[in-house]
């Protein structure tokens, strides 16, 4: 009796364990976080520790691209903000003031997302680098430059008309300010490598406006233009593929700085290379022997050569055939005077006879 009764207590005992794993599963199932805890699963609590990334910060922060840095470009941006300054004012005959609010790093993607509307988008072509480039001009910047180029009254804020399209009067404007600003622009890289920068299109919308894949990286420089009580940003953007071609020379930190090239040892090397003295032979036949014949010589033999008096002879440097003359003599010695020089072999013609 005892041994059936233990048996229906352990039913009981492993009854109620399975009862209680299902319901805590069940209540594990059904629970929900609150704000605290999403907040703290994505790394946005309140006071998070420094220099610490938690949760979604860090799933972000792991898609960035690190930038590449161009000293020279920004000296080439310096100088163009100078230059603005100058044909800017005999441009619009007013007081202009240029200056850079910022260069910055990155995707094009972002960019055009970003792109305050309504603006103008310049699609520009640099032709030596054989790739494209933006010039943005926003709102407040073509209704500032209308107002200056038709005559507007000094001291007042330009009129902005939006939820219109831009007319053919303020779009020819606007053109005519994009090339003063992309002469500019190649005047700056002048000094560095000559570019010239060709106005391709102009448009409204930033999708017609693509010259590069969205994930690529570009450089983009703010450009803020005050005119009295009026003003607006120009922005270029460059994209790194653009910059390729001259990326060696925009990692440089000042201008005519040399990467691993010395010029002065290389001219003093040239120098005394010149001054080497070099063996110089005089060839006047050559014979191919048996090796049984070259240890029978004997003092008093002879060998007959296969040159006719008077036949040239060559100068040879070692291996190298260099000159052709004719042999003479001069007072008591023998003579060499060169007629021509001999063509060297190149050494694509060596390799194949080589091979």
């Amino acid at each position: 009796m005892s041994g059936a009764g233990d048996d229906g207590s352990d039913d009981d005992l492993a009854a109620a364990w399975g009862a209680a794993v299902e319901d805590e599963s069940a209540a594990n199932s059904a629970k929900v976080l609150n704000q605290a805890e999403i907040d703290s699963l994505l790394g946005f609590d309140d006071a998070p520790q420094a220099d610490e990334k938690t949760g979604i910060e860090k799933i972000i922060s792991s898609g960035l691209v690190s930038y590449e840095r161009l000293p020279m470009l920004e000296i080439v941006f310096d100088r163009l903000v100078r230059l603005m300054s100058t044909t800017l004012r005999n441009f619009t005959s007013d007081n202009v003031e240029v200056s850079i609010d910022g260069i910055v790093s990155l995707r094009f993607g972002d960019y055009l997302n970003s792109v305050p509307l309504p603006a103008m988008l310049a699609v520009v072509k640099a032709q030596q680098w054989d790739n494209y480039g933006l010039l943005v001009v926003d709102s407040a910047m073509i209704y500032s430059i209308v107002d200056v180029l038709l005559g507007g009254r000094r001291g007042t804020a330009a009129m902005r008309i939006e939820g219109r399209p831009y007319t053919t009067i303020e779009r020819a404007l606007v053109e005519r300010l994009i090339q003063v600003v992309l002469d500019d622009l190649g005047a700056a890289f002048e000094p560095l490598c000559p570019v010239s920068f060709r106005f391709e299109r102009l448009e409204v919308n930033p999708r017609f406006a693509a010259i590069s894949r969205l994930s690529n990286a570009a450089v983009l420089v703010r450009l803020r233009v005050d005119m009295e009580d009026r003003g607006g940003r120009i922005e270029l953007l460059l994209p790194y593929a653009t910059l390729e071609p001259v990326r060696e020379l925009l990692l440089q930190q000042f201008m005519g700085e040399k990467f691993g090239r010395d010029s002065i040892w290389e001219t003093h090397l040239a120098e005394e290379l010149r001054h080497t003295e070099v063996a110089l032979d005089v060839v006047l036949d050559e014979q191919t022997l048996p090796l049984s014949a070259i240890t029978g010589l004997k003092p008093g033999d002879q060998l007959a050569l296969n040159a006719a008096p008077g036949a040239p002879v060559r100068l040879r440097c070692g291996e190298v055939a260099l000159f052709e003359g004719a042999l003479g003599r001069r007072e008591n010695r023998l003579a060499v005077r060169v007629e021509r020089e001999l063509l060297r072999p190149a050494p694509e013609d060596l390799a194949g006879r080589a091979a």
